[in-house]
């Protein structure tokens, strides 16, 4: 596994892992610069550190069970697993940046600050996709004794 640098001005690993994710065409830069904006503006809203916010947002966000495909006898089966928490902020990030993707116009400062605030309060793309992820493996509960991973 490749080591990450925790990121210049909070000396977060998780923050650099969200630029990471966010970059795109390899402009680290302009990702860090509208992440470090976002975070500002939040601290001016809530008081609060930003990193706190952040990472309490990313834990709303994160999944604790998943479905995965296992094939028995010709049939395949929803089974549902305990997320490895490495994979569960794997998933957190990449549901926060599309669920920032999803939101038009405005600058990438204003929808990342937009979409922690919203995954703080429980709302918005990246918690309703957490939920959906939670009521599929609710439903396929009967098949967790297939659980093999």
């Amino acid at each position: 596994m490749r080591k990450i640098i925790p990121d210049a001005k909070y000396k977060e690993i998780i923050v650099t892992r969200f630029a990471n994710r966010l970059m795109e065409d390899g402009k680290k830069a302009v990702v860090e610069k509208a992440i470090y904006k976002a975070f500002d503006n939040i601290e001016k809203k809530l008081k609060r550190s930003p990193i706190e916010i952040f990472k309490e947002a990313l834990n709303n966000v994160t999944p604790r069970i998943e479905v995965r495909s296992r094939r028995i006898g010709g049939a395949t089966y929803q089974v549902p697993v305990e997320v490895p928490a490495r994979r569960g902020s794997a998933l957190a990030l990449k549901w926060l940046k599309t669920g920032i993707s999803k939101i038009g116009g405005r600058s990438l400062a204003k929808k990342v600050e937009n979409a922690i605030l919203e995954a703080l309060e429980n709302k918005g793309w990246a918690v309703k996709k957490r939920e959906e992820v939670f009521k599929m493996a609710e439903a396929n509960k009967a098949f967790a004794h297939l659980a093999r991973y």
